[in-house]
Order: C-alpha cells, then sequence, then structure tokens
C-alpha cells in the first residue's frame, strides 16, 4: 500500500508552503509523503517563519527553497496552492486545493503565528481526510 503524497506550492517557497509541510510531516508521521516547492523560490527559508516553527518545535533550519517541476506535480496525488498563480502545471487526475494564505513575506514573528496556526488546523484535517 502507498502513501498519499502532498505537495505544497508558494511563490517563494521560504515561508508558507514551508511550514505546511513541516506541519503535514509531522502530524501525519509517514502516513503521507510530503513535498514543496516555489514558482520562484528564494534564497533561504524567512527567518521568522523558521523562529515561530522553533516555538513549536519543528525546526526548519536544514530546509531551504526548491524550484516548482512539472515532475514533483506529476508525482503528488494532491497538490495545494497558496498564491502561485498560473505557475503550477495541472494535471489531469491530480486534486487540486488553493489555500488563501497571507505571505508572511516582510512580517513580523507576532504577525506570522496566526497564519502558522491556520496552516496547523488545515494540515489537521487534511491528516484526518487523507490517513482516516
Amino acid at each position: 500500500m502507498t502513501v498519499p503524497e502532498v505537495l505544497f506550492v508558494c511563490v517563494h517557497n521560504a515561508g508558507r508552503s514551508q511550514m505546511a509541510a513541516a506541519l503535514l510531516h509531522h502530524h501525519a508521521r509517514g502516513r503521507v509523503a510530503v513535498r514543496s516547492a516555489g514558482s520562484a523560490p528564494a534564497d533561504s527559508v524567512n527567518p521568522a517563519v523558521r523562529e515561530v516553527m522553533a516555538e513549536i518545535g519543528l525546526d526548519l533550519s536544514r530546509e531551504f527553497p526548491k524550484k516548482l517541476t512539472s515532475e514533483a506535480v506529476e508525482a503528488a496525488d494532491v497538490v495545494i496552492t497558496m498564491g502561485c498563480g498560473d505557475a503550477c502545471p495541472v494535471f489531469p487526475g491530480k486534486r487540486y486545493l488553493d489555500w488563501e494564505l497571507a505571505d508572511p513575506a516582510g512580517r513580523s514573528a507576532e504577525e506570522i503565528r496566526p497564519l502558522r496556526d491556520d496552516i496547523d488546523a488545515r494540515v489537521r484535517a487534511l491528516v484526518a481526510e487523507l490517513t482516516g
């Protein structure tokens, strides 16, 4: 039996998609394969995002933004976009979800915490749905 694969996509792969991937990896405990990518990847993960994730015990210090590829989309069962616009390739038979979330770029840790918590709630619901 194979596990479902989820791909989180945002523009820079430095904030929202990194948080979502780390949270899904944590909550799914190996029951879901997780990837993240960006349509225009940044040089590094947003430091304030790393900070708010560390507050809940998730270390993003080894993570880095990755370029979105058609192969990554094709390999995924579920593709969750977070503001990547039309940059995400569409393949038949894939499930696409668009999570409208504020971009954490330029925001403080205090401003990012509610976004992290919103993503966490969405990820928990996704885990329940995919592994239920």
